[in-house]
């Protein structure tokens, strides 16, 4: 055989071998697990989008979204090790984690304002927060139990207007004279749907409760150990929620619907265009720093007012429930719409 022949048959033979090869390694994706805290819903869509179409697989990642529920503890699962991530209610349960110990540490921030807010009647036409404090105030315990307390300290507010929240709005429906806590993505739906009319809302990030909400959490280990994996999440997190916010998320909301078939579209496009008109994702430092940005100077303006209002001690080192090493990067940032 002529041996530039054979030289060429060997070359092309190795490169077939190697071509054949490629794929297979370019689809040996990280296996990944994410418990969010409740039931499927569009407050998490941005993880679904993510995963619905493909891009987290395009960073390499497996991704599987276990929902949460009433009685689903996922973060529990988080630090026993059957989870990798979990999405975290807010700021102070980061705080909550230093104060017991516990090694989790979160490393984006989704929501850039905590959904809380108070529903009013629109008769009331209400703008202030301090106009609530005569009305009775319909409070679930963990809402006494947090952001209340900094109602208490901040605003004045007392606990003898407060009377228990139990997750049905006819209380306040009945009572003209009362305001109900909420979600701004859900309970102002909700309460339109059953009494026939728009509730006010406050939202209460707007007036001071600085907090973040739906938090990315880690253990400290993973952190640690696969710093590449969590950047990766992170990342493609954040690409899955501009594609839910901006772009055509009917993949994820298939997902969550297939999830918690008790999921309608109608909810699903209220809860989105909530999210959007109050800047509840992308707002603030999101707008140079990208989704799931965080900053040292609002963390600590967060933990003073919960210091003050007696919700969390003084003394942890409240700089250890987060680290900035994977946000602020501006991903996605090319994604918001320009106009």
């Amino acid at each position: 055989m002529n041996p530039a022949f054979l030289l060429r048959a060997l070359t092309a033979g190795l490169l077939a071998l190697l071509t054949g090869l490629v794929p297979a390694r370019a689809e040996t994706l990280d296996k990944v697990s994410f418990g969010t805290n409740w039931v499927a819903e569009a407050e998490h869509g941005g993880f679904f989008q993510a995963v619905a179409d493909g891009t987290y697989k395009k960073y390499g990642l497996d991704v599987t979204i276990v929902p949460g529920g009433p009685n689903t503890n996922n973060r529990i699962l988080l630090t026993a090790g059957k989870l990798d991530f979990f999405m975290t209610a807010n700021t102070l349960q980061s705080f909550d984690a230093i104060t017991n110990n516990v090694p989790v540490v979160a490393v984006a921030a989704i929501f850039q304002k905590d959904p809380q807010v108070f529903l009013t009647h629109p008769e009331a036409k209400f703008t202030k927060l301090e106009d609530l404090k005569p009305l009775t105030l319909f409070v679930s315990k963990e809402g006494v139990a947090s952001y209340f307390q900094w109602l208490k300290s901040e605003y004045g507010f007392s606990e003898s207007k407060v009377k228990p929240y139990t997750f049905n709005s006819q209380p306040f429906i009945v009572n003209k004279q009362s305001a109900m806590q909420g979600y701004v993505t859900s309970e102002p739906f909700a309460v339109e749907k059953a009494a026939g009319f728009k509730p006010g809302v406050i939202l209460l990030a707007d007036h001071g409760f600085n907090a973040y909400s739906t938090l990315i959490e880690t253990r400290r280990e993973i952190v640690d150990k696969k710093p590449d994996l969590v950047q990766r999440f992170v990342d493609a997190s954040v690409i899955g929620w501009y594609n839910y916010l901006y772009g055509d998320n009917s993949a994820g909301n298939a997902m969550i619907k297939k999830m918690n078939p008790e999921m309608t579209d109608e909810l699903l496009s209220y809860s989105v265009t909530k999210m959007k008109e109050y800047g509840i994702v992308d707002s603030g430092d999101t707008l140079r720093d990208g989704i799931g940005a965080m900053n040292d100077a609002r963390v600590a303006s967060f933990f003073d007012k919960m210091v003050r209002a007696g919700v969390v001690r003084p003394d942890i080192d409240y700089r250890q429930a987060y680290t900035l090493r994977f946000v602020n990067k501006g991903v996605g940032v090319d994604l918001r719409p320009k106009n």
